[in-house]
C-alpha cells in the first residue's frame, strides 16, 4: 500500500470548500485519474486503479471530502478541536472503506494488517496537519467566496 498525502488533501478540500464543491473537486480529480492521467498515487492512472486492491481508498475520497465539508458547513472548522475531529472522521472513512475493499480482495485479517493498522499513526498526523491548516486559513478562504 502506498503512503501518500492524498487523504490530507482530500480532507482539506472538504474543509475549505464545503461538501458540494469538495466532493465535486475530488470526483473531478478521480475522473482525471480514471481517464489515464498520472494523478493518482505514484504518478499512476487508468481505470484499472478503480478495480484493484486500493480502489476502496479511491472510492472513499469523495465520501471523506463530503463528510468533512458537511461538518465544515456546520461550523466545525471554527474551533481547532472540532476541526481535528472532522479530519479524523474523514481519515477514518478512507481507512475503513479502503480496508473493507481490501478485505474482499485478500481477506479480513490480512487487510487489517496491510491496509489499516500501519496507516493509523499517519492518519492522526495528517489529521493534525489538515486541521491546523484549514482552521488557520478558513477565514481567508471565506473572504474569497
Amino acid at each position: 500500500m502506498p503512503i501518500t498525502l492524498q487523504t490530507l488533501v482530500v480532507t482539506m478540500v472538504g474543509g475549505l470548500l464545503g461538501w458540494r464543491l469538495g466532493m465535486a473537486a475530488v470526483v473531478a480529480w478521480l475522473a482525471l485519474g480514471a481517464a489515464g492521467l498520472p494523478v493518482l498515487a505514484g504518478g499512476s492512472g487508468g481505470l484499472a486503479k478503480f478495480a484493484g486492491p486500493t480502489a476502496g481508498y479511491l472510492l472513499a475520497f469523495p465520501v471523506a471530502a463530503g463528510l468533512v465539508g458537511w461538518l465544515a458547513e456546520r461550523g466545525w472548522m471554527r474551533g481547532l478541536g472540532r476541526a481535528l475531529a472532522a479530519m479524523l472522521l474523514g481519515n477514518a472513512v478512507c481507512l475503513v472503506m479502503g480496508a473493507a475493499w481490501l478485505a474482499a480482495v485478500i481477506g479480513g485479517p490480512q487487510a487489517l494488517a496491510a491496509g489499516l493498522w500501519p496507516f493509523l499513526p499517519g492518519a492522526v498526523v495528517k489529521s493534525l496537519v489538515a486541521a491546523g491548516l484549514v482552521w488557520r486559513s478558513r477565514r481567508r478562504v471565506e473572504r474569497l467566496a
